[in-house]
């Protein structure tokens, strides 16, 4: 049974910065997708990152890009967002959620592209 635990979230300041945490276990296979995923109050979950972990490639959305990295430890099973220039618009609960069947390429940032979902965790931008 895979599991993802996230931790990072917290409160800063606009222009500051944090990092995410996605620890994984239980995949069986070195075949998976890890992406990080993030929802406001009354809005739709939104896909902001995401890394494969067989060939290394990450993706972004455009409202992420240039500011937002997603990179991995395999050593430690262990994803990262590294968010910075963070804006009061960053604000949402983040999740990172992972796909161990491969992703539809132009589907990376739909939700039920993943099987598995972490807790997630609260990031508040804001002065």
């Amino acid at each position: 049974q895979v599991q993802l635990v996230e931790s990072g979230g917290g409160l800063v300041q606009p222009g500051g910065s944090l990092r995410l945490s996605c620890a994984a276990s239980g995949f069986t296979s070195d075949y998976w997708d890890i992406g990080w995923f993030r929802q406001a109050p009354g809005k739709e979950r939104e896909g902001v990152s995401c890394i494969s972990n067989r060939s290394g490639r990450t993706y972004y959305a455009d409202s992420v890009k240039g500011r937002f990295t997603v990179s991995k430890d395999n050593a430690k099973n262990t994803v990262y967002l590294q968010m910075n220039s963070l804006k009061p618009e960053d604000t949402a609960v983040y999740y990172c959620a992972a796909s161990a069947s491969g992703i539809t390429p132009g589907r990376r940032f739909r939700p039920d592209e993943y099987t598995y979902w972490g807790q997630g965790t609260q990031v508040t931008v804001s002065s």
